[in-house]
């Protein structure tokens, strides 16, 4: 008889009578917010949902065969729940959100980020300002819910989507990324609340952006500083956690450039494992937050341990 078998068979015996409560199942998932402090500075995680990420589809430079066994390292299968994850930084003057969701675009599966945003203590309309890493769906379809903030990005990124020939000349699966991209961009402009920043850097005290292209032209992460601490919000450096950290040469086809993802990708791994430094990653599960280590020549995830400590008062 195996072990298991035996603790079953020893449960049994020691447990005779039914339960007591016919409670039914709740079926839903708790409220996708997680909070810590980075400083001085609040940071809440928040959950926009998760939707099955094609893996067999989407991912390049891989073959198959290298899927099926990174994600049977993983304990995975296809098709993967992939995380939608945005950051809101609280710096004690102002509530910046960085990234906003998919909004309507995903369908049922996601555009939770205002109410999990609500859950967490805040209203859509307090927040300030809106730093996007990059105008595809799942990162700026979600801007609409948010109705006194400005929108910030970089001018790289906001030239590419915005320029109509861009989307002729781009591959066709692209064009409704264009179109979903205008219309996020549209009401901030007629509001004049559309302040795209001209170069990489400090953009405010606390908050750096980064140039980190290749899954887009212009795209963006964002390093937080307070108190000496520091957090890098990396955007879409990661898809697939399972896959792109031991095989940091798969790509996925919706980057810009191959090449310049690969090489955005492998800085900001060896930077993060050689600095231990703290990232919040928008797709790897949520909430997102972790660390990179190098083990044994390939990169792994160790999610930040959980800290249920009210935070500190100034």
């Amino acid at each position: 008889m195996n072990f298991i078998k035996k603790l079953l068979l020893v449960g049994m015996l020691a447990a005779p009578f039914a339960g007591q409560a016919a409670a039914p199942q709740v079926r839903v998932q708790a409220p996708g917010y997680y909070r810590m402090m980075l400083g001085d500075f609040e940071i809440t995680a928040l959950s926009d949902g998760t939707h099955a990420f094609p893996i067999d589809t989407v991912m390049t430079n891989i073959t198959p065969a290298g899927i099926a066994s990174d994600l049977a390292d993983a304990d995975l299968r296809a098709p993967v729940q992939g995380s939608i994850n945005a950051f809101l930084v609280n710096t004690g003057s102002k509530l910046i959100l960085i990234d906003t969701g998919a909004g309507a675009l995903y369908g049922d599966c996601c555009g939770k980020l205002p109410a999990n945003l609500r859950a967490a203590g805040y209203q859509p309309e307090q927040v300030d300002e809106i730093l996007i890493t990059h105008l595809h769906k799942d990162h700026a379809g979600g801007v609409g819910a948010f109705p006194n903030a400005v929108l910030r990005l970089s001018q790289a990124e906001a030239d590419y989507w915005l320029t109509p020939a861009n989307k002729d000349q781009a591959p066709a699966f692209l064009a409704s990324f264009f179109d979903a991209a205008q219309a996020a961009v549209a009401p901030f402009r007629a509001a004049g609340r559309f302040k795209p920043y001209q170069d990489f850097g400090p953009l405010e005290t606390g908050v750096t952006a980064l140039a980190a292209p290749g899954h887009t032209p212009g795209h963006a992460g964002y390093l937080l500083q307070s108190r000496g601490q520091q957090l890098l919000i990396w955007g879409d450096i990661v898809h697939v956690a399972a896959i792109q950290l031991p095989h940091p040469g798969a790509t996925v086809k919706y980057d810009s450039s191959e090449a310049n993802a690969c090489a955005s990708r492998a800085g900001l791994l060896q930077t993060a494992a050689d600095q231990h430094l703290p990232i919040a990653a928008a797709h790897i599960a949520f909430p997102g937050l972790g660390r990179i280590r190098r083990h044994d020549g390939v990169y792994e995830w160790l999610p930040l341990n959980y800290d249920g400590a009210p935070a500190p008062q100034p």
